[in-house]
């Protein structure tokens, strides 16, 4: 068959863009076609239809964001703006299933988080006109978010985040996810959680990143205790700074990968002054770390994720919220010792398999401490962490549910 992938952007690291490759990947190894249309991408061009206004930060998106929200009435002018962009971005719906014969849509997180207000709303008209079978792939809800909410869009969600239509086969990633749409809306769901190809070996460090510990100062005795986020408030960079802290070994140094992205500074100053306040050498790497490896404008290499794990010695992964944690995926699937901290959906979802971690409940004590402490002398054999996240997480899990979701849209 033929998948039309739907979505504001499919492209960067973001977990919308990261799964929905795994899920393409997994369905063109059962011979289906896989095409995309998004607002931004970085899929291959002759299967990938790009219309600006469905990216979500489209100037006119944008600037329909700044008047909608935690407001009680809309003016004319904005509803008559939102009905425009409605309806081009429906016609250019309408031409991607046509002329790429689309026989399933699967639109990422689009009937989901309000980013794009009038591309859900013309995708919910497309499949209402057409009742075209569909997989919604649920990411992240509005309603887990604070800043979509006033009277006035709620008409708006109601009609499309998501929409209750009886081709639609709703798949989101954790249980509680589940829960919510049940109970809000009478929807079942199928829970399908992130995952990663554990039968296929971790990339090594090689020649390309053999001077990547280097680049970011570190000495050969030097361990390179790497938290894979975002510098955000819910990503709990400050548990990782006590840890370090009282773990009091100068040759730890903390790495953080990501910047701080759309979310502002002042999260990160305040990182940066409790950090010096504790005598924790903490190291951002943002700016040598790209979706590829390719080179800045001032022609010095830039690296992947893929080649940063190899190097650490340590991942750390406190996270207050997580819809998933793909991050404790990849720390597993290139063997490294992991440092927890049980959000929600750890403890539901991921602690039950039985994976080898060190967990903490909101704070580092002193039995964290000695842990991480034992593991950074002597890590753990990674081998059975991998063996059960591929039964639990693996491409297999994912197969397996899709091929299931597949037959009951012919039912």
């Amino acid at each position: 068959m033929r998948f039309g992938f739907v979505s504001t952007r499919f492209a960067g690291t973001d977990g919308v863009s990261l799964e929905s490759a795994k899920w393409a990947e997994v369905l063109k190894q059962s011979g289906h076609d896989i095409y995309w249309f998004c607002g931004l991408s970085d899929r291959p061009a002759e299967i990938t239809q790009v219309v600006p206004e469905a990216h979500f930060e489209h100037p006119d998106i944008i600037a329909l964001n700044e008047t909608i929200w935690e407001k009680d009435t809309l003016s004319t002018t904005v509803n008559a703006t939102v009905e425009k962009i409605r309806r081009r971005l429906r016609e250019k719906i309408r031409e991607f299933i046509d002329t790429r014969k689309i026989d399933v849509l699967v639109p990422q997180n689009t009937l989901t988080i309000p980013m794009n207000i009038p591309l859900g709303l013309a995708l919910a008209d497309i499949i209402r006109e057409t009742g075209i079978p569909t997989i919604a792939h649920h990411h992240d809800f509005y309603w887990e978010r604070d800043r979509f909410t006033g009277n006035a869009t709620k008409p708006w969600l109601v009609e499309a985040f998501p929409p209750v239509l009886p081709s639609i086969k709703h798949v989101v990633i954790n249980s509680a996810a589940k829960r919510d749409l049940e109970s809000r809306f009478s929807i079942g769901a199928t829970v399908i959680p992130n995952v990663m190809n554990f039968t296929e070996a971790a990339i090594a460090s090689d020649d390309y990143a053999a001077d990547l510990r280097e680049r970011i100062g570190l000495l050969d005795t030097d361990r390179l205790i790497l938290q894979p986020t975002r510098i955000i408030p819910r990503k709990g960079i400050e548990l990782s700074i006590e840890l370090l802290a009282r773990l009091s070994d100068e040759r730890n140094k903390l790495i953080i990968s990501h910047d701080s992205g759309d979310e502002g500074h002042q999260y990160l100053d305040s990182l940066r002054q409790l950090a010096d306040s504790k005598n924790v050498d903490l190291r951002l790497i943002g700016n040598l770390i790209s979706t590829e490896r390719t080179f800045a404008v001032d022609g010095s290499k830039l690296y992947t994720l893929e080649d940063l794990y190899p190097v650490a010695d340590f991942v750390t992964f406190p996270s207050l919220y997580e819809g998933f944690g793909n991050a404790l995926l990849e720390a597993i699937h290139f063997g490294k010792p992991l440092l927890v901290n049980r959000y929600s959906v750890f403890i539901e979802d991921i602690e039950p398999v039985g994976l080898n971690l060190i967990s903490i409940d909101g704070s580092i004590t002193n039995e964290s401490v000695d842990d991480v402490s034992k593991w950074l002398e002597a890590p753990p054999d990674p081998a059975r962490n991998r063996e059960i996240a591929s039964r639990h997480f693996g491409y297999g899990v994912l197969q397996h549910r899709l091929k299931d979701l597949l037959e009951s849209l012919n039912k």
